[in-house]
C-alpha cells in the first residue's frame, strides 16, 4: 500500500495551520509582533523544501510547499514593507 496519501494530509494539515496567520497578517497588515529573521530563514527553507520535493518529484510536497512558500513571502514582503 503507498503511503503517498500521508504524504497529501501532512502536506495539507500543515499548510492550512500557517493560513490563519497568514491571513490575518495580510487583512490587517500588523507585523509588530512577527521575527523579521525567523521569516526570512523560513520562507528561504520552504523554498529548499520545495526544490527537494521538486527533485523527488513527490507531488505532496511539491503542492504544500508552493501554497506555503507563497503565504511565508507574503507575510514577509508585509514585514519588509510595515516593519
Amino acid at each position: 500500500m503507498s503511503m503517498e496519501w500521508a504524504g497529501y494530509t501532512a502536506a495539507a494539515m500543515t499548510t492550512l495551520a500557517f493560513v490563519p496567520q497568514a491571513w490575518q497578517t495580510i487583512r490587517t497588515k500588523d507585523t509588530r509582533s512577527i521575527s523579521l529573521g525567523m521569516y526570512v530563514v523560513f520562507t528561504a527553507g520552504i523554498a529548499m523544501w520545495l526544490v527537494y520535493g521538486i527533485a523527488l518529484g513527490s507531488m505532496p510536497m511539491i503542492l504544500s510547499n508552493i501554497v506555503t512558500f507563497l503565504l511565508s513571502a507574503t507575510i514577509l514582503g508585509l514585514k519588509l514593507k510595515h516593519g
